[in-house]
Parts: C-alpha cells; structure tokens; sequence
C-alpha cells in the first residue's frame, strides 16, 4: 500500500486524524518561515547595533529594539527600560514555540490513537469472518499504521523547527545583552 493511494477505504477516525495532523504540519511549516525570516531580520539588524556600539557611537539604529532615547533619562532608569525591552522582545521572538512544542509532543500520540482505533475496528470486522488469515490481516494492519506515520511525520519536523527557532532567539538574546552591556557601561563613563 501506498501513502499516497487514498483510495477511501480507510475508517472516520483515520480520516479525522489524517486531517487533523495535515492542518497541525502546514501550521507547524507556517510558523517555522515566519519566525525564522522575522528573527533572522532582527538579529542582523541588532548585529549592526552592535557594530556601532562597538565603534563608540552611543546611538542605536532607529529600529532597533531599544531605539529610546536615553538622553536625560536617569541611568538607574534607562538600565529598567532596556530590560523591559529585552523582555518584550524575547516574549515576542518567542511566540509560536510552545505550539511546535506541543504539536512535536502530541501528533505521534494522535497518530497512535488513529492507528489503534482503525486497528480494532479492523479486528471486529475480522473477527465476524472466519478466515483470518496473515493474508487478510496483513493489509488491515498496513493500512491502519498510515496514522501513526502522519504522526512521526508531523513531529518530526515540528520538534526541529523548536530547536531551530530556540537557538535563534537565544542568538537574539545574546546580542541585545551585549547592547545592554555597552550601553550601560558607556553611561558610567560619562
């Protein structure tokens, strides 16, 4: 049997968690690309952040996360408001993930369930007849584990896409500390 031979033999229940994990790996691709391009824009622009930092200009880009003029403000101030923007932004880069998370944790599971309803339903029908042979079972069994592989396929790449977006924003985070880092300690020299 083949994956891609739907030929409308399968239960409802297959049907159901067919449908139910193609709908949780479009969302799981959509978000990855989403997240992915957003984050690698911000942390190229915070890199040229850093750049001018580092060449002893005290002003940030206009977009960058803590574009706030710190001018006037007080330091004990300015050092809680770039925390604050810190802390936004990470919540910000952040979202989407505990859904890949859940989607990399779950979907094998739904796909099990799939499989073992589609299983017994199988075993029921089978059970009525009396010639249940290897011959018979065999593709009843075959066509049942589709589910559990449209879970394993799900997760799979939900729970990369996780790690790769985790280790972005822990880049994001490093970068904007080190912003905070020489903002601050450019103040204490004046």
């Amino acid at each position: 049997m083949n994956l891609l031979n739907f030929n409308g033999d399968y239960g409802i229940t297959t049907v159901v968690v067919l449908c139910w994990l193609s709908l949780y790996f479009i969302i799981v691709v959509w978000i990855f690309l989403y997240r992915y391009f957003r984050l690698n824009s911000v942390i190229q622009n915070e890199k040229r952040n850093i750049e001018i930092l580092l060449k002893g200009k005290n002003i940030l880009v206009r977009n960058s996360i803590f574009s706030l003029n710190l001018n006037g403000v007080d330091r004990k101030k300015s050092e809680s408001l770039l925390q604050y923007s810190l802390n936004k932004a990470i919540k910000e880069a952040t979202a989407g993930l505990t859904f890949l998370g859940i989607v990399a944790s779950t979907a094998p599971f739904i796909g099990l369930f799939g499989t073992v309803v589609e299983i017994l339903e199988a075993f029921s029908k089978l059970g009525m007849e009396s010639r249940a042979t290897l011959d018979v079972i065999a593709p009843v069994i075959s066509k049942a584990l589709i589910a559990t592989a449209a879970g394993i396929l799900t997760a799979i790449p939900a729970y990369s896409f996780n790690l790769l977006l985790k280790r972005k924003v822990f880049e994001l985070n490093t970068y904007l500390q080190l912003q905070i880092h020489l903002l601050t300690s450019s103040k204490d020299k004046e």
